[in-house]
């Protein structure tokens, strides 16, 4: 869903014009991300908490040339969902939802981690290069 489709979805049920929706949909984003900026946590009753953290300097390699990389410290907006939207996301039907990007290496019987190696179509691949390449 977008905002465009939040907007009218509100304005219809509230019976406003959708001009004036979405100035205080926007004026609530832009508060939102103000406290964040501002206090770095905003807490809101039955939905979740936004909170600035920063993630810590780090060394990684890059995938595609194996260099090592140094990757600086940064902050990053997390969320935890309130109790409500957990329990209500938590009895969605799982059909109903989209399948994620990496589906093949998710762990559908709930058992723990899966092999990467099994049943991939990159099994042969190498680490960091595309079966592509």
């Amino acid at each position: 869903m977008t905002k465009k489709e939040i907007v009218k979805k509100i304005s219809e049920d509230i019976g406003l014009t959708q001009l004036k929706t979405k100035d205080i949909v926007q004026r609530t984003l832009d508060a939102i991300i103000h406290t964040l900026v501002s206090e770095g946590r905003i807490e809101l009753r039955n939905f979740g908490v936004f909170e600035v953290k920063r993630r810590a300097p780090r060394k990684a390699r890059n995938p595609r040339t194996g260099d090592k990389v140094y990757v600086p410290s940064k902050n990053v907006v997390t969320f935890k969902p309130g109790k409500e939207m957990e329990e209500l996301v938590r009895k969605m039907d799982p059909a109903n939802l989209p399948l994620m990007d990496d589906a093949d290496d998710a762990d559908h019987t709930g058992n723990g981690p899966v092999d990467p190696e099994a049943n991939s179509p990159r099994a042969g691949a190498s680490a960091g290069t595309d079966a592509a390449d």
